[in-house]
């Protein structure tokens, strides 16, 4: 049974804050040079297994969203209420803010630690940023890669899924997945919780560019809603 409405906003909160917390954290700490450090592979192993960590610990109290697109893709699919997701909106920004914030102070008290553009694994685009890749690239990268990963949620977490029990463990290596093909273009966010919180530390650039990572995901989250109720699992009447 799902949890009342203060344990799903705590759990929602906790679970996004381990979330930005790890996977940006490997970003930040660990390395992504190529050569020294866990490289991209290991970040987007990093995101992927904060999911499947957080969806087998908050899973049966909130259905660990811990992301304001999914929440939306939810609504939108017709499997969770307005209200609901608002405050689950909330919870997951808060929680985002919280990680960044322990980030912070864990970073900022290495000797060698300054404070650059794009910092504590900030998501952006543009001269300076990884690849470099336009903003049409990242436009369509985060609303695409958002789309492919509602659909995967949709499938693993529906009722007519035999291997329901396996949803967080689809659910995190689709993440995985999307990091590996999308890491070079924008970070990957498809996540707005998780792309807002670091942006507010970073500041500058970060923060001019976080604009594409609320409105992106969202309009992914929504057509993957409308093409799996449409076209693929159909809503009884």
């Amino acid at each position: 049974m799902k949890g009342t409405a203060l344990s799903k906003f705590f759990a929602e909160m906790l679970g996004t804050m381990v979330l930005v917390l790890m996977g940006c954290g490997s970003a930040v700490i660990a390395g992504a040079d190529g050569t020294t450090g866990v490289g991209l592979l290991g970040i987007a192993f990093a995101f992927g297994l904060s999911v499947v960590a957080m969806a087998y610990a908050i899973g049966h109290i909130s259905g660990c969203h811990i992301n304001p697109a999914i929440s939306i893709g939810m609504v939108v699919a017709g499997r969770m209420k307005a209200g609901e997701a608002a405050y689950y909106i909330v919870a997951q920004i808060i929680g985002g803010l919280i990680g960044s914030a322990i980030l912070y102070l864990i970073v900022s008290h290495h000797p060698g630690f300054v404070m650059k553009e794009w910092a504590l694994g900030a998501n952006g685009w543009g001269e300076g940023y990884l690849d470099q890749y336009e903003t049409i690239a990242a436009f369509v990268a985060e609303v695409v890669f958002t789309f492919i990963f509602l659909l995967v949620i949709f499938g693993s977490t529906s009722t007519k899924n035999i291997h329901g029990g396996f949803a967080g463990i689809a659910i995190g290596l689709s993440l995985v997945l999307i990091h590996i093909v999308g890491i070079k273009i924008t970070g990957v966010s498809v996540n707005p919780a998780r792309s807002i919180a670091p942006a507010i530390f970073s500041g500058g650039k970060a923060l001019s560019q976080v604009w594409l990572f609320i409105i992106a995901p969202p309009i992914g989250a929504a057509l993957s809603a409308f093409v799996w109720n449409l076209l693929i699992e159909k809503k009884e009447s």
